[in-house]
């Protein structure tokens, strides 16, 4: 090759590398045989038509966001304020709670279906069939879809329609805490009663032996305070004075016992003895009976 070839051979390298710094370059993966079979350097050069412009250029505009598929609500952004309406159909409301749930929430829930007469029975804090179909009957009276479960819609509606339940409408019939004990209940075998809490501590000693839900007298019949002993016990005894059964009783100041009642198993705490000390658990009075001994103490207090 000529001299001058050569250098006109240099001088275009030398132009094509000021071109790639100023446009950029891209290194082609493989050999230096190029598409056609000859010969290529390995680095190719980006040379813009004449007349173009020098500056880079411009980046291709992004795709726009894909769109969700018909029928499918959009996702909300974080903190988006919620799910986008879907027409014909409906995003089901929270459950709060279900059937087999129990504890004060569901005690409550009880207390305001018996308000508006869609419970009977209870309050007892446990979701049972009864309360189930109790919400079922609640939802279908308005509109609600019939699930059984309290979801926050039913839950907001049954607030609309009634008040804050009292202690005694929540324990209708009987579960409260027990009081702490007298003082005077903690020597001894004591029956200790507690109107306040409505409840009987069966105590030995100081310890709690067993714990029951328990009814009063009424205001013209009120049951005595005070600390007297058992006097006498009679399993299946009948009041001369009113004809009624009293069975399980145990005396302890004129007649009035502690004793199984029908009406508080039935009726709850709506209604009151004569002064008697009624309890609703025949199971439980049943077990106290045979361990209560004639001569045992029983504390009566407010």
């Amino acid at each position: 090759m000529r001299v001058g070839d050569v250098r006109r051979t240099a001088a275009a390298v030398a132009a094509a590398v000021a071109l790639a710094g100023a446009y950029g370059c891209t290194v082609r993966p493989g050999g230096t045989a190029g598409a056609d079979g000859g010969h290529r350097l390995p680095v190719h050069i980006e040379v813009p038509a004449a007349g173009a412009s020098a500056s880079p250029p411009a980046r291709e505009p992004a795709a726009p966001p894909e769109r969700p598929p018909a029928g499918r609500p959009a996702r909300p952004a974080p903190g988006g304020g919620g799910q986008r309406a879907v027409p014909g159909r409906t995003r089901p409301a929270p459950v709060l709670w279900r059937p087999g749930d129990s504890g004060p929430d569901v005690r409550e829930l009880q207390a305001r279906l018996r308000q508006v007469e869609w419970l009977f029975d209870g309050p007892t804090g446990t979701y049972d069939d009864l309360t189930q179909r109790a919400v079922e009957g609640f939802q279908g009276k308005r509109g609600l879809p019939r699930t059984g479960r309290t979801d926050v819609v039913t839950w907001q509606r049954l607030l609309d329609m009634t008040h804050e339940p009292g202690e005694w409408e929540l324990y209708l019939m009987g579960g409260q805490p027990a009081a702490p004990p007298d003082p005077r209940c903690l020597t001894g075998r004591v029956l200790c009663i507690d109107k306040t809490s409505r409840t009987l501590r069966w105590m030995i000693g100081g310890r709690t032996v067993s714990t029951v839900s328990v009814r009063f007298g009424t205001e013209h019949t009120p049951t005595r305070e005070g600390v007297f002993q058992v006097y006498w016990k009679s399993r299946h005894h009948v009041s001369t004075l009113y004809d009624s059964p009293m069975p399980y009783a145990m005396f302890f100041s004129g007649g009035q016992a502690v004793h199984y009642s029908y009406d508080f198993a039935a009726r709850g705490y709506a209604g009151g003895s004569h002064g008697c000390v009624n309890v609703r658990d025949e199971g439980a009075i049943a077990q106290l009976f045979a361990e209560v001994r004639v001569g045992d103490k029983v504390v009566v207090s407010w």
